[in-house]
């Protein structure tokens, strides 16, 4: 590593808080152009940075017990690194060799995820969610695409959710995609692209009835969750739910509708976009549901039309 400035970055296990501090790590990558980068993720947000420009390693720590940890300290300890950056805000960083290190601090309510996770390297610019796609990333992601469709404007839908209480009801998708995508509409004559897991094809079954079958780009299940964001960054507008699938459009730059219910939006709307809300608070959710855990579909009292109005309002400031 002569003359290279290694970094350290430890994301978060849980990918959608990792796709939310991912900006801070984009920054890097941009402000230190002789830094190689060594990122620790889980399983499941590891392969989120695959793609990471300067890439020396990627590491993953599946499990958050003792051994676990000791094990990661035992890949790490010889370096003797530039840069410390630790998003899950363990001790490991206090006990290696580093010239500076940035721990996230303890959550703190109505403030960002985003802006918590600059907080930690004290920057004065919130820097976005953001990840980095190889050219074979964008090829294969690509491949599913129809060349005509990049001709017109792309509406993305994310109906999956990783629990039944935030899911948005697969016919108000569908309502609004068949206004969005008519004649008349601001996204008219435009494709539907719907992804999220093989998990959501009945969701997806009955979305896609939306606009004729050829209009329609089928992803959900096919692609790995870096692949999806390569492919929504073709998206010109996208609707989903408080999921993982939100936020990697956002991390795609997309122009994000985030529709919620019993969850924080404080901490997880839309970093570009917005989001839409029924008319109960998260507090009257938990009065509810205490540990929002519950087989309950809360969604249920959200409107297609609700979500639609602040919809078309958002294309059209985009548009001015």
């Amino acid at each position: 590593m002569s003359g290279r400035f290694p970094i350290l970055y430890i994301a978060e296990a849980d990918p959608e808080e990792a796709i939310l501090s991912s900006g801070v790590l984009a920054h890097l990558v941009e402000m230190i152009p002789h830094a190689d980068f060594t990122v620790v993720g889980s399983a499941a947000s590891a392969p989120l940075f695959a793609d990471l420009p300067r890439l020396r390693r990627l590491i993953v720590l599946d499990k958050d017990g003792r051994w676990d940890w000791i094990s990661l300290w035992n890949q790490v300890r010889d370096t003797n690194w530039g840069l410390v950056v630790d998003q899950r805000g363990s001790n490991l960083s206090g006990k290696l060799r580093r010239q500076r290190r940035a721990v996230r601090p303890a959550s703190v309510p109505g403030v960002h995820w985003v802006e918590e996770a600059a907080r930690a390297m004290q920057l004065d610019e919130i820097p976005a969610p953001h990840l980095f796609f190889s050219p074979e990333t964008m090829a294969i992601a690509d491949s599913f695409i129809p060349p005509a469709a990049l001709d017109g404007p792309i509406l993305a839908i994310g109906p999956g959710v990783d629990w039944i209480g935030k899911r948005w009801p697969a016919e108000r998708y569908s309502k609004l995609a068949g206004v969005l995508l008519a004649p008349s509409g601001p996204l008219a004559g435009g494709r539907l692209m719907i992804v999220g897991e093989e998990a959501d094809r009945d969701a997806a079954h009955t979305i896609r009835f939306a606009v004729s079958r050829d209009r329609v780009i089928e992803l959900q299940g096919k692609l790995t969750r870096l692949q999806t964001a390569a492919a929504l960054r073709h998206a010109t507008l996208y609707v989903g739910g408080d999921s993982v699938w939100t936020q990697l459009a956002v991390a795609a730059n997309v122009p994000t509708v985030g529709v919620f219910g019993p969850s924080d939006d404080t901490k997880r709307r839309p970093w570009n976009g917005i989001a839409v809300r029924g008319p109960r608070t998260l507090d009257e959710y938990r009065e509810l549901d205490p540990r929002l855990n519950q087989h309950i579909q809360h969604m249920m009292d959200l409107p297609a039309e609700r979500v639609l109005k602040k919809t078309l309002k958002y294309l059209a400031e985009m548009a001015e």
